[in-house]
């Protein structure tokens, strides 16, 4: 009888094993962090005013990044004709959550702003999963002294309230903190739709602090190249993705959904000119509540983005190809 030949190692499907994003290592030495890419979880969600649920982000995200943890040493592109994050030459690394105090913003934010402090410190490239939006505040926080830096934000939602009855770090509130910090220079808004938390001050106050705020039918009408020209060159750029940029028929889980939103290829391609065009320094993407999509539709989109997103930035890099 002939001999069966087997591979070497475990098959290791998605469903098996531990549940780190994409299935890569875990490192929770946050002084010894050694890796391309460090991903950090910020499962607080206690600045929403409407639907909580985005704690679960974090885990939803990584259950569905099983998906993309490739078997093949990386993952082929047919029509770029490029093999993304071959996985001998891109190191990513889970470095588990930010630890959350339940009710206290200030130490949950100092926290993961800890967090990203220790990643930088590494050399890595942060990426943040929410969490509600207002976890960006401590994540670009952690970036000062490196600018100018410009905020690409996708989402419906302008999020440039600065204070509604004393609350000043909820997730209306992101980018009016971040406007208020030196090394941010100005901001690309995109998604921005319908009625949302911002009335036509808070849109004044962003346009003065620097904001190009394009709704969706305004990228459809420039189209990607039309949108990527507006976008600033020669500086570094500081990525922030509400999943509720996305339409809700295919982004359903999220607290706060709107209609008439991104599709994938729309927001994907952004993207993909945006790493041509120069440096993504940080990544956070927020506002994944997963319990209100029983089918995991939009943990899945999450994923899938952040994949394809961190392969586009390392062969921008030259990290192979």
């Amino acid at each position: 009888m002939a001999e069966h030949t087997y591979e070497h190692g475990r098959l290791d499907l998605p469903f098996v094993g531990h549940c780190t994003f994409a299935k890569q290592p875990a490192c929770l030495d946050w002084d010894n962090i050694q890796a391309d890419v460090a991903v950090l979880g910020a499962p607080f969600d206690m600045g929403t005013q409407y639907r909580a649920g985005a704690r679960f982000g974090p885990r939803a995200i990584r259950e569905a990044s099983t998906l993309f943890s490739f078997g093949h040493g990386g993952a082929y592109d047919h029509e770029d004709d490029v093999t993304y994050l071959p996985t001998d030459q891109v190191t990513i690394v889970d470095i588990g959550d930010a630890d959350i105090i339940h009710t206290d913003t200030i130490k949950s934010h100092y926290n993961i702003e800890s967090g990203v402090r220790h990643i930088l410190d590494a050399k890595a490239l942060p990426l943040i999963l929410g969490g509600d939006h207002s976890v960006h505040i401590p994540c670009i926080r952690a970036f000062d002294g490196q600018g100018p830096i410009q905020i690409i934000h996708i989402d419906a939602h302008l999020d440039f309230v600065n204070e509604r009855h004393g609350v000043r770090y909820g997730h209306g509130n992101p980018l009016r903190r971040a406007s208020e910090m030196d090394h941010v220079v100005g901001f690309t808004q995109l998604g921005i739709r319908n009625v949302s938390s911002s009335n036509k001050s808070d849109y004044d106050a962003a346009r003065a602090a620097g904001s190009d705020i394009l709704s969706v039918r305004d990228v459809r009408r420039l189209g990607t190249e039309g949108v990527l020209a507006r976008i600033p060159e020669h500086i570094k750029y500081y990525l922030t993705v509400d999943i509720d940029g996305f339409d809700p028929s295919i982004a359903p889980g999220t607290g706060t959904p709107s209609h008439g939103g991104f599709l994938y290829y729309e927001v994907l391609e952004i993207l993909q000119g945006l790493t041509e065009k120069g440096e993504i320094i940080g990544i956070d993407l927020v506002e994944v509540a997963p319990d209100y999509d029983q089918t995991g539709a939009t943990a899945f989109l999450a994923a899938q983005l952040l994949m394809n997103l961190l392969g586009f930035i390392f062969y921008a890099k030259g990290k192979f190809g």
